[in-house]
């Protein structure tokens, strides 16, 4: 699993012309999902995402996680995480799961963020054409690989 955090003041979702995920102060997160990926990568990944200290403390320093801010979670699926790029200039993407395997883990990686977090995790549309928005603060942006663990 792979996941690119976002540091955003705000952000949005909208799938054919309706808002379906918006947040303000809080974290964008692209997800991709690998056909290996596992419940325990998900369980970690989660914990890192929930926890990770990335906002400013009152000394200016990157010192504070999502529930010391009151942030929110604005989660997108996203399987072009998982492009492949090394052979010619067209992508490649047979690393990313498919649907059947994808789906239940972007949801399972919802509920467990929102049971993490103590809130609701706004979200895009699995598969959609989607337009997302955000105002990235700092610009903070972290990539976590749950294939890098250590």
């Amino acid at each position: 699993m792979r996941a690119v955090i976002q540091r955003v003041l705000e952000a949005n979702c909208v799938v054919d012309g309706k808002i379906t995920g918006e947040i303000g102060k809080g974290l964008l997160v692209l997800l991709g999902v690998e056909e290996k990926d596992t419940e325990e990568d998900l369980e970690w990944l989660a914990g890192k995402i929930a926890n990770i200290r990335i906002f400013s403390d009152e000394n200016g320093l990157m010192n504070q996680s999502l529930a010391d801010c009151n942030g929110k979670i604005l989660l997108i699926s996203q399987f072009t995480l998982f492009a492949a790029t090394k052979k010619g200039n067209r992508p490649g993407f047979t690393r990313a799961a498919k649907p059947p395997l994808a789906i239940p883990m972007y949801e399972s990686m919802i509920h467990k963020l929102s049971t993490l977090t103590g809130t609701k995790v706004e979200v895009g549309v699995f598969g959609a054409d989607m337009k997302i928005s955000l105002i990235n603060d700092g610009p903070v942006t972290i990539i976590i690989d749950t294939q890098q663990k250590e």
